[in-house]
């Protein structure tokens, strides 16, 4: 597993750079404390990265189940860190306002862990399978098994229009699975089984049985509800610097929410969010 670069940590100036664009009151409560908790233990680790990050080797093997907790919100470097919270702010603006801080929480929660158990069955599974024990070991940390969790939902709640990936139009309900093989023809030292261990979670959540799950543990509220003043987490002064691509199935519920979004989009490619994010911060900055 690399090491984090000592150097600057560009992509974390990027990633505060863009939080601050978009503004602090204009995000919702779970999705800023969920940033804010990835980047204090990116810059306070809780243990080195070889000891938190998850493997079968590790975990269940040796028993150490703390990596389950511990793996998604560590990061391998600044741009790891980046990538993952641009996206991590984007589906939670739009996810929180729409299930409520409550229960955004709480699936945050089961998501983070059972992708972790997940993709802990599919590395057993192939290394069984192909007869690879390295398989066991290959370990892995971040946030975006989570991510991908999280974009099956959006997309089960926004099922039309189209995004971009690697510049060929994808409908919605294809989007995870697009992405899941373009990040990995771009990128090929990512982690296959835990994107595929988030999209499979998602469609638990959304196909599956889980969410009547946690509906029936949690017991006094359910994912259905919409929380009265969800929108005074934006603030109307100015706009929040997200698109807003999607009606919601209550008209008028968001009525106050400003509507001229421009600076982000779903769907871009790393290196469009990167270009943009740059563009921004020098904008910002009086240099554009």
């Amino acid at each position: 597993m690399q090491r984090r670069s000592r150097g600057v940590n560009t992509g974390l100036i990027l990633l505060l750079s863009q939080i601050f664009h978009v503004g602090i009151n204009n995000i919702p409560p779970v999705t800023l404390a969920t940033l804010a908790l990835n980047v204090w233990l990116f810059l306070n680790p809780l243990k080195p990265l070889l000891n938190s990050c998850l493997s079968v080797e590790k975990c269940y093997q040796q028993k150490d189940w703390q990596r389950l907790l511990l793996s998604p919100l560590h990061h391998a470097d600044d741009w790891h860190l980046y990538f993952n919270m641009v996206s991590m702010l984007w589906k939670g603006i739009n996810l929180e306002r729409r299930l409520g801080s409550r229960w955004f929480a709480y699936v945050i929660i089961v998501f983070s862990i059972l992708t972790g158990v997940v993709y802990l069955l599919l590395q057993f599974a192939i290394s069984e399978l192909m007869g690879e024990p390295d398989f066991r070991r290959n370990c892995a940390v971040g946030f975006s098994g989570v991510l991908f969790a999280l974009k099956v939902l959006n997309n089960h709640y926004c099922p039309g229009g189209f995004v971009n990936v690697l510049g060929f139009p994808v409908p919605n309900r294809f989007a995870s699975w697009a992405e899941l093989v373009a990040i990995h023809f771009i990128s090929p030292g990512t982690s296959f089984a835990g994107h595929l261990a988030g999209i499979l979670v998602g469609l638990l959540y959304t196909q599956g049985p889980m969410k009547k799950i946690m509906e029936t543990c949690a017991g006094i509220f359910s994912s259905n509800n919409s929380y009265p003043g969800q929108q005074y987490y934006f603030n109307s002064a100015g706009h929040s610097g997200y698109q807003n691509h999607y009606s919601y199935s209550r008209p008028g519920l968001y009525e106050d929410v400003p509507r001229n979004y421009d600076v982000y989009t779903a769907g871009l490619s790393e290196e469009e969010q990167l270009e943009r994010a740059l563009r921004a911060s020098l904008w910002d900055q009086g240099i554009l």
